[in-house]
């Protein structure tokens, strides 16, 4: 399918428009890009609750989960270059990480959330990397790994950070900065310099009312030793949505959902995904490792969110029996969502991409219906 400018901002004018008068929309900003080209890029509402201070283009908001999308691809790249499949064992790399019966988890397995580590039994800070990297040497899987998946929330940006480490010797924000934010002049950070600060928009949590489906998640995400209570809750600390708006919390490198970006950074990265790997000729992912993208290996009931989701090497695809699609109208879509509303995604059949970012949080963790509108609007 091929996207006309003029037609999908016609379309998707009204109903962005509509996410600030019938939804509640503070400050968002939306972006797509079709063959390595801007499409369409919208911006609206307000940077702060007291309305002082204009969304503009050059505005940055916090991204959350979206982040492990980047994280993912640092990780693959990392593969890539040091020419290892994804098929390996993680323990080669990070012989620690073999301890409590986790000798035989596979990279893959680990980048798909069915190594069982989403939670951890002892209680560590989630800004002590060393005790976290630790505390995850010594945990043993909550479920037979590869027998199951369960979303990773806040553990699995710290397996692959240290992934990256182990293999290219350096830190994932920082192998995120050289290889991909710096040669594609992406205003996206994992890890915020102070003097980008000012352009940072302020994230408020949503206002508690009827909790979305499954009803059974939320529930349980209330409701302490829960698996969902315990995978949201550790490593510990950050819970208030306030605190992120510290600027020495912003500028810490958390991979699971510390990113802070703009939505047409965001798509860009997408579309050099929905591209084949390429963009503004240079070449960053070959096909092999662009398949790892695409290619679903776990599929079903997730242990964490109660509902069928889908996971290919580090990033989220639409489950097969899915009620609600997240991803578009491709098969081989994939992308990573963020707590409230944030969402991103790219469609290499279509060579799409799909940036959504709101400082308004909604109660939901999965995409709502304010990017979802967007979305099925440009594949009418």
């Amino acid at each position: 399918m091929q996207l006309n400018a003029d037609e999908l901002r016609a379309r998707l004018e009204p109903l962005f428009q509509e996410n600030f008068e019938r939804f509640g929309e503070l400050g968002a900003a939306i972006s797509i890009w079709q063959g390595g080209k801007s499409i369409v890029d919208l911006e609206g509402g307000f940077r702060d609750a007291r309305r002082e201070r204009p969304w503009t283009s050059d505005t940055l908001v916090l991204i959350w989960s979206a982040t492990k999308g980047l994280g993912s691809a640092c990780v693959l790249h990392a593969l890539q270059e040091h020419k290892i499949d994804i098929e390996r064992r993680v323990s080669e790399f990070w012989p620690a990480f073999g301890q409590a019966g986790k000798g035989t988890i596979t990279l893959a397995q680990l980048l798909s959330h069915q190594a069982g580590l989403c939670a951890l039994d002892r209680k560590v800070d989630i800004l002590d990397y060393k005790a976290v990297i630790d505390a995850l040497e010594k945990q043993e899987p909550l479920w037979p790994p590869g027998s199951a998946h369960g979303y990773h929330a806040r553990t699995f940006g710290f397996l692959i950070d240290e992934l990256v480490r182990r293999i290219a010797r350096q830190s994932l924000g920082e192998y995120w900065r050289t290889t991909f934010a710096e040669p594609l002049h992406l205003d996206l950070w994992v890890g915020l310099p102070e003097r980008q600060n000012y352009r940072v928009a302020t994230i408020y949590a949503a206002k508690t009312g009827k909790p979305p489906e499954p009803a059974s998640f939320y529930r349980d995400l209330t409701k302490p030793g829960t698996l969902v209570r315990r995978t949201f809750t550790s490593p510990r600390g950050l819970h208030a949505v306030s605190a992120m708006n510290n600027p020495e919390i912003r500028a810490q490198p958390i991979v699971s959902f510390g990113g802070i970006g703009s939505a047409s950074s965001l798509a860009r990265f997408y579309s050099m995904l929905a591209n084949g790997g390429a963009l503004a000729g240079r070449e960053f992912f070959s096909a092999k490792t662009m398949s790892w993208m695409t290619t679903t290996l776990t599929d079903g009931i997730d242990r964490v969110f109660q509902i069928p989701t889908a996971f290919s090497a580090g990033f989220m695809k639409d489950a097969r029996n899915t009620q609600r699609r997240i991803f578009g109208k491709s098969t081989i879509s994939f992308g990573h969502p963020g707590a409230g509303g944030s969402h991103a995604f790219a469609d290499p059949e279509n060579k799409i991409s799909f940036a959504y970012l709101t400082n308004k949080m909604k109660q939901s963790v999965l995409p709502n219906e304010k990017s979802l509108r967007l979305v099925n609007a440009i594949y009418r």
